[in-house]
């Protein structure tokens, strides 16, 4: 096997964790809470671009340059798309289903436009260049350099998921699920359903923020095409097909559907003359469509799907009342 196939194989899954995380940040917001989010690529927008105005050393006549690591520039973006979410949320999350998404959709094309127009901030259509990659020092080894930065996304992906999992397994994880399974039975047990969506909100939010800023650094560019609706269709079909509900679904969803994408985007060019190439692109959608159907009519809760998960006391207290009681 050659350097420069493995080379590539680690960066087709770099990107491929790039989604993985944003698909996580969903599956709070939709998966456990059942917030009906297709705005996925404005927050996603807002980290990249947060995270490049922090960390690119020069801003070249726009707002910027200030030079920070890359972490800082990671947290920055984490923070002001959950800041974003949060501030939203306030004001959206009492909006049910279609009435969600529609306003959710409404952000993103708004951060979209502003991307597009706010040239001494954004770089308007010419976007922002040079961001900072992590291990630039390796550039001169694709190996090295592919190996690493894939390294830092598997951590990455790691900790989020332990951390989810925890979240999941908590009582805060337990009345997200009792909201979306039964409002009205967990407001009579006292829980603010309002409260809990707009945390789960933001907190999918700020994943997305975080996804943004770690695609930016690795591919080193953004520009506002790179955020438009049809990254919010990939990310919720890597959802519904690896299992909404399902943290590891949601990792081997976005696996799964960016190899399809990116695997099958070379051949379908193939079939077309150069100046067609938007056909093709439009052949892509529906071949990912058609095989979303597929997956969905064989496992319609998608591969992995959820998991029933209750509170870690049940059985202890089942055991505690299974056992004799002594008489006084």
């Amino acid at each position: 096997m050659s350097i420069e196939l493995v080379a590539y194989g680690a960066f087709f899954l770099t990107m491929a964790l790039t989604y993985a995380i944003m698909c996580l940040g969903l599956n709070v917001q939709w998966g456990q809470t059942g917030l009906f989010n297709v705005g996925i690529a404005g927050f996603v927008a807002i980290g990249a671009y947060v995270s490049a105005l922090l960390t690119t050393p020069d801003a070249a006549g726009r707002f910027g340059g200030f030079g920070l690591p890359i972490v800082a520039g990671w947290l920055g973006a984490a923070l002001a798309a959950g800041l974003v979410a949060f501030l939203i949320g306030a004001l959206t999350i009492r909006l049910r289903a279609d009435y969600l998404a529609i306003a959710t959709f409404g952000v993103a094309v708004a951060v979209q436009l502003c991307a597009l127009n706010l040239e001494l901030v954004t770089g308007g259509p010419f976007g922002i260049g040079f961001v900072p990659r992590p291990f630039a020092s390796l550039a001169g080894d694709p190996l090295a350099f592919s190996l690493a930065n894939l390294g830092v996304l598997v951590l990455v992906v790691l900790a989020l998921y332990l951390a989810l999992e925890r979240l999941l397994r908590s009582p805060w994880g337990r009345v997200l699920r009792a909201i979306r399974e039964d409002e009205t039975a967990a407001l009579a047990l006292g829980k603010s359903a309002t409260r809990f969506r707009l945390q789960a909100f933001a907190i999918g939010g700020a994943i997305m923020g975080l996804a943004g800023a770690a695609q930016a650094h690795f591919i080193g560019f953004i520009a506002p095409d790179n955020y438009m609706p049809m990254l919010t269709f990939q990310v919720w079909a890597m959802l519904i097909v690896g299992g909404s509900g399902n943290n590891r679904g949601a990792i081997l969803g976005a696996i799964l559907v960016w190899g399809i994408w990116a695997g099958s985007a070379g051949a379908i060019a193939s079939l077309f003359p150069p100046g067609e190439q938007a056909r093709a692109a439009s052949l892509q959608i529906v071949m990912i469509g058609v095989g979303l159907c597929a997956i969905l009519l064989l496992r319609p809760r998608g591969i992995l799907g959820e998991v029933k998960t209750v509170s870690r006391h049940i059985g202890r207290l089942a055991r505690s009342a299974g056992k004799p009681v002594s008489e006084p």
